[in-house]
């Protein structure tokens, strides 16, 4: 437990040499200690086995705040005590309640049909601050007590670190195959178009939209450089009904498509099944037929098909099949800060208090979060105001953007929504 309190106190610190001013900073109730630190910050009691893990661990509403942030243990109080300056809001517990999920593990009977918990549900959503990273403004209080401790510690300069352009190769083509054919004519467009787009060239397909994504993400790439990566999850398993369609690998179209990934310098990752969201065990084995089937090697990043990464344990499993970096940690019903940050951070696993391996980068927008009317239902204009917020959020705390749009909304009847949503957000990155 004390690695985990070092790594949020160092993580929260987000500067160089943030190991060094970290020694300056006590977590601690005991006053015998207090002139160790130039700053103290008093544990709330979260901690404590008689708490953790109970009903009673739970913040209430309405949240108290201090300096206008809101505050979910501990008491907004300041007091200087000799040359150490002490700390009641306890925004240690505040982050490590956010960065685990640690809501999650006591509300496992709030889960929605797809096994997720509900973004509406939570308290970022509930308490109102899902559109701010809270955690972030936890470590701007941090380092504001340290200089008035007369600790010299810099303000980070608000900047865009990393950009994910990520994308969920969900249904890479609409009608190439005989069975798409056999599904057009019976409850589609009718077997003489059905037959049009399979013999068709694969670029009259609505779905394979692939090529115009790739040019305006090259853009942004191009602007950015290193800090800017393009990212397609791809599938290798799945047994449940929403685990279809199925890839045909050794397809010709397939190939074509794995193709013009490499040519653009794609990063590719394991797109884990709807099936493995239920059965995690699945995963390893997913990832190695992933690398086989499409002769790849060493796949290491993430993504839970639906975002249905159900239970904040079963990010063990990810770790067990070595993915090194994880990308569904956003709501599907509500775009924000899931985790309070928007930073990429080390899983530390509720259950067991401890730090692991995985990291986890915040995926702060999908697509149909935006649109859909059973999520938030934005108009074009809202969903772009409301994203612009969400990247001046992400500036000012040196964050990394991370966006998921699917090839498939670049196609039928939402294409115009979400192609000049896209390239707006796109023009807002590059200025």
């Amino acid at each position: 437990m004390n690695q985990t309190i070092y790594y949020i106190i160092r993580f929260l610190l987000g500067v160089d040499r943030a190991g060094a001013y970290s020694s300056l900073i006590g977590y601690t109730s005991d006053v015998r200690l207090f002139h160790k630190y130039k700053v103290v910050i008093v544990p709330s009691g979260f901690f404590q086995s008689s708490v953790y893990g109970t009903p009673e661990s739970l913040p209430q509403l309405p949240l108290k705040e201090i300096e206008g942030v809101p505050l979910l243990f501990g008491t907004p109080k300041e007091e200087c005590f000799e040359e150490t300056w002490v700390i009641y809001a306890d925004i240690i517990a505040s982050s490590y309640f956010l960065l685990s999920r640690y809501e999650e593990i006591q509300k496992r009977d709030i889960r929605d049909k797809h096994g997720r918990f509900p973004g509406k549900e939570s308290l970022p959503y509930k308490a109102g601050f899902i559109h701010r990273p809270i955690v972030e403004e936890y470590g701007r209080l941090l380092r504001h007590w340290l200089r008035k401790a007369c600790v010299r510690i810099p303000e980070p300069q608000p900047e865009l670190q990393k950009i994910w352009l990520t994308h969920d190769v969900d249904a890479p083509f609409f009608c190439r195959s005989l069975r798409n054919i056999c599904r057009e004519t019976l409850k589609g467009i009718g077997f003489r178009e059905a037959l049009k787009l399979y013999q068709g060239p694969l670029e009259k397909d609505p779905y394979y939209t692939f090529p115009w994504m790739l040019e305006q993400d090259s853009l942004v790439k191009n602007r950015f450089g290193d800090r800017c990566h393009i990212l397609f999850f791809l599938k290798a398993g799945g047994r449940h009904a929403n685990d279809k369609p199925h890839y045909q690998v050794r397809s010709h179209d397939i190939q074509k498509l794995l193709h013009l990934f490499k040519k653009n310098k794609a990063l590719l990752g394991l797109h884990s099944s709807y099936e493995a969201g239920i059965y995690p065990d699945l995963i390893p084995e997913e990832k190695m037929r992933l690398e086989h089937d499409w002769k790849l090697e060493n796949i290491h990043l993430n993504r839970h098909h639906y975002l249905a990464s159900r239970e904040p344990e079963d990010l063990t499993k990810l770790i067990k099949a070595g993915i090194t970096d994880d990308f569904t940690m956003g709501y599907a019903d509500v775009s924000g800060f899931r985790l309070g940050t928007c930073r990429p951070v080390k899983w530390i696993n509720p259950m067991t208090r401890q730090l692991t391996s995985l990291t986890l980068h915040p995926l702060s927008v999908m697509d149909c979060t935006l649109s859909e009317s059973q999520y938030m239902g934005l108009s074009p204009d809202e969903a772009y105001q409301y994203c612009a917020g969400l990247v001046r959020e992400i500036r000012q705390h040196r964050g990394e953007i991370v966006w998921l749009w699917h090839n498939t909304s670049f196609a039928g009847t939402e294409s115009d929504y979400h192609k000049k949503l896209y390239v707006r957000l796109l023009n807002l990155l590059k200025r």
